[in-house]
């Protein structure tokens, strides 16, 4: 039975992202970080 759940979890955690890639979602993360980054030294 855990070794099930594991196995489930994996794969929602798989198919969950790979559908943040689908719907371009990385881009708009990594924008945000990078914002995050320059406001925190200053230059943003």
């Amino acid at each position: 039975m855990k070794d099930r759940l594991k196995y489930v979890l994996l794969i929602m955690s798989l198919v969950l992202t790979i559908a943040g890639i689908y719907r371009g979602e990385v881009a708009e993360v990594l924008q945000k970080a990078i914002n995050i980054c320059l406001e925190c030294i200053g230059i943003g």
